[in-house]
């Protein structure tokens, strides 16, 4: 690694080196994801790349450096963590065990503890089965690719090598769900509380289960709870984020005012208004810079993505607000955010950042938000999102059995151009691989249904029989 490269790893900050010409081999678009048992979700590769990933932090270091480590509450969390733990100290770094903590509550510890980085294992919204790690910064922030890049070539190259005086030390961190519980809370608006508004919250069983009922029950609201019991292999089953029906129905016969679904490792969340509605990350958006706007706190434009429904920036174009498009992934809206000096950006999955609070999408405080302006202009959630229509969208995903190149496909692009012109400027066609899973998506925007829908079907068909999945 590179003394720059070392330089902007322990900043956080972006480099001006580029390695993108080079295949990825682990990382994906959040990280590194996968089936455990199968590498590199394996004891031994987790071993090897703590170690390596240790000595890359320690290139320069005089004294040993400290590393955060977290998890949510899938059964392999432990295991993996043992093995990163071991290949850390090895390298001579001190290690500091969070225990089951969401993955911004490790984003904001891994900068205030002065941390020089934090690892988070989970897979977020993939069942039990799946498990992974992310990595922070010391400012809090998800590594820049070329870092990914340059960790997967020290991979091939490290041994296991180091003297017994320098071996790193192990310390738990006992207080971690207290000190960021204080944080959510300490950001909530003055004076301001969430008496009488009932609010249910399905924590996904997974990494929110034990922060996020306190949190909100200690503002005042009164809360239920669903998906709050962990045992290990019931994370994101039927519930959470990417399953919402239930708490749809769980609002209904509640009669409750919000709803919150958090996704297993807690960085992001989607709402349901009183009368069973889901309110995604665009809705949160909009609601969000109304109430910053009407607060003289709004710094800039909005970051969207490129999966960011085009009626929101319809709605904004007529606030007078900037919108622009970011590549899919939270860390590609970051680093717009940052670019551009404004404060809030996110993805219709339920990811927003507020970067005058948090450094990562967080699924608490993105709620809080919405929350506080809810009780600012004293109206439901329904209200709040009166102003924005969305275009009717199609999303279809293509499961392929290899790589391929969407640009480079005549069939595809003479479809994609087809498309385009049947849609005659009134809508959007998106074509992407997902960088999770094997995946082509398809996505299609526009005024009419039926149009897209059978749009949308043609796209699909032509990429199915390009990649003969």
């Amino acid at each position: 690694m590179t003394e720059l490269l070392v330089q902007q790893f322990l900043t956080g900050a972006e480099s001006d080196i580029k390695y993108m010409s080079i295949e990825r081999k682990y990382f994906g678009t959040d990280g590194i994801r996968g089936c455990v048992g199968e590498m590199p979700i394996r004891p031994d590769f987790m071993l090897r790349f703590g170690f390596v990933f240790g000595s890359m932090i320690m290139q320069d270091q005089t004294t040993p450096a400290n590393v955060l480590i977290g998890r949510d509450s899938r059964i392999s969390g432990g295991m993996l963590e043992a093995a990163l733990t071991a290949g850390l100290t090895a390298a001579g770094v001190n290690v500091g065990s969070l225990g089951i903590l969401p993955t911004p509550g490790i984003a904001y510890l891994t900068r205030m503890m002065n941390a020089q980085a934090g690892i988070v294992i989970s897979a977020s919204h993939n069942p039990y089965k799946d498990n992974g790690i992310k990595i922070f910064t010391s400012q809090g922030t998800k590594l820049p690719d070329e870092i990914e890049l340059e960790i997967e070539q020290q991979l091939e190259k490290r041994e296991l090598t180091i003297t017994t005086q320098r071996l790193g030390k192990v310390f738990s961190v006992s207080d971690a769900a207290d000190q960021y519980i204080s944080y959510c809370q300490s950001i909530f608006p003055s004076g301001s509380s969430l008496d009488g508004l009932k609010v249910v919250l399905d924590c996904a069983h997974g990494a929110n289960y034990q922060v996020a009922p306190v949190i909100f029950s200690e503002l005042g609201a009164d809360v239920l709870l669903m998906g709050d019991e962990p045992d290990g292999f019931n994370i994101n089953e039927n519930c959470g984020a990417t399953h919402i029906d239930a708490l749809c129905k769980k609002m209904l016969a509640e009669q409750a005012d919000v709803g919150i679904a958090f996704d297993g490792d807690g960085d992001r969340a989607i709402l349901v208004d009183s009368r069973g509605r889901i309110i995604d990350g665009d809705d949160m958006l909009y609601i969000m810079a109304q109430y910053l706007t009407h607060k003289n706190r709004l710094i800039g434009g909005i970051v969207g993505t490129a999966m960011t429904n085009f009626g929101l920036e319809i709605a904004f174009k007529k606030m007078d607000i900037e919108f622009v498009r970011a590549q899919v992934g939270d860390r590609y809206v970051l680093k717009e955010l940052i670019e551009r000096n404004w404060m809030l950006g996110g993805e219709t999955s339920g990811h927003v950042i507020c970067l005058d609070v948090a450094t990562s999408g967080d699924g608490i405080i993105s709620a809080l938000q919405v929350l506080a302006a809810m009780i600012f202009f004293d109206k439901s959630l329904d209200e709040l999102t009166q102003g924005f229509q969305k275009l009717p969208q199609i999303l279809l995903n293509v499961c392929t059995q290899e790589r391929i190149d969407l640009e480079g496909s005549h069939d595809i692009q003479m479809a994609v151009k087809n498309a385009n012109a049947q849609l005659n400027g009134k809508g959007r066609v998106l074509l992407r691989l997902s960088g999770t899973e094997p995946l082509v998506r398809v996505m299609v925007e526009g005024e009419n249904l039926k149009q897209i829908q059978a749009i949308a079907k043609e796209l699909a068909d032509v990429v199915k029989t390009t990649c003969h999945a």
